[in-house]
């Protein structure tokens, strides 16, 4: 489903599409990646990343960085009918923790060499006094899915923007590579609940443990969505079924990962939520798919389903399921040496020069 130009907030920050650079095409880069000093594809899936950010980037250098994690954060209304292991108040802990450096994403990102972007985008906490992070809260969280529409229409807009912005930061700033991240209790089953409405799935399929929930709850959670799910119109396009049954962070995520695509830059799709929001961007605009690296495949049961939906075949399977951007950003140093090998290495002829 086509769109017009991108609008993005703020005065003069209205930027037209910004299509694939010019530059080598597929072909050509496939021809430079089997002139190194190698057999052709020896080097396996290094090549298809090496490929994909090179297509992203127009350019026979591809280089990921800098990247940076963005990190939405938002409180769930169906949190109430205890789809969770935890109680709704951990996602404000949780943020504090992050902007404070202690938090699994925080380390990581150190870890890896990527900077770290955190948004308040809808927790239901004053966290005006939290220093280091973006305030940009659409409301206190969204309502109950599972009673009515999550979010209005206008806030959905608003929650996509807040995403817009962040990325259009981020390509201000000279980043080439986001890594959209989230934290919100019930977000999975919000997530589930998209995915599900996009691609027809049962509830059942939909839903996972989550952050560890039991027989009981996961039942919870499989009937939230089955409720959220009766609200959402068979028709519905992509941004009505967010707003029906999605999350503020999810929809930050989701205007990330399209306006990552307007801006020519790389976007690496995290865990099980950040696909759902990755799912909403594709189905709104298919154009987003080729900026699209998946970095990892969670532990949750339906997210290689949900990969497999869009194409894309994770870096690692680690067996996570935090979320908060953890498996994007462990993937960042392999699409590293991915690009690598078609920037810096030799040739067969170069090679063969220096053995004379």
């Amino acid at each position: 489903m086509g769109r017009g130009p991108t609008r993005l907030s703020g005065e003069g920050r209205v930027r037209p599409f910004c299509m694939t650079p010019p530059g080598p095409t597929l072909a050509d880069l496939r021809a430079a990646l089997d002139a190194k000093a190698k057999p052709p594809g020896a080097l396996g899936r290094l090549d298809d990343l090496a490929l994909r950010v090179a297509l992203v980037q127009g350019s026979y250098a591809p280089d990921p960085d800098p990247a940076r994690v963005l990190l939405f954060a938002a409180d769930h209304g169906v949190a109430e009918d205890g789809v969770s292991a935890y109680p709704a108040s951990v996602t404000a802990a949780m943020v504090r923790t992050v902007a404070a450096g202690g938090a699994a994403v925080a380390v990581l990102a150190r870890s890896c060499g990527a900077s770290l972007e955190i948004v308040d985008v809808g927790v239901n906490a004053d966290l005006s006094d939290v220093t280091g992070i973006v305030h940009a809260p659409v409301a206190r969280g969204t309502r109950n899915l599972a009673r009515g529409p999550a979010m209005t229409a206008a806030e959905c807009e608003a929650a996509w923007q807040v995403g817009a912005d962040a990325a259009q930061r981020a390509a201000e700033g000279g980043i080439r590579t986001i890594l959209p991240g989230e934290m919100g209790i019930g977000n999975t089953t919000a997530a589930a609940a998209v995915l599900a409405a996009l691609f027809g799935w049962t509830p059942a399929s939909a839903v996972g443990r989550g952050t560890g929930v039991d027989d009981a709850g996961l039942a919870r959670k499989a009937d939230a969505v089955r409720a959220g799910l009766g609200h959402v119109g068979k028709e519905a396009r992509p941004r009505e079924v967010l707003a029906h049954v999605g999350g503020f962070e999810i929809a930050a995520m989701a205007g990330a990962f399209a306006t990552a695509s307007d801006l020519g830059m790389v976007a690496i799709v995290d865990g099980f939520i950040a696909t759902a929001a990755a799912a909403v961007a594709v189905r709104h605009d298919a154009r987003v798919a080729d900026h699209l690296i998946a970095g990892h495949a969670s532990a949750e049961s339906a997210h290689r389903r949900a990969l497999d939906a869009l194409g894309l075949e994770p870096i690692l399977d680690l067996g996570l399921r935090l979320g908060e951007g953890t498996g994007a950003v462990l993937a960042l140093p392999i699409l590293r040496a991915a690009c690598a090998v078609l920037r810096d290495m030799a040739t067969l002829d170069d090679a063969l020069a220096l053995g004379r």
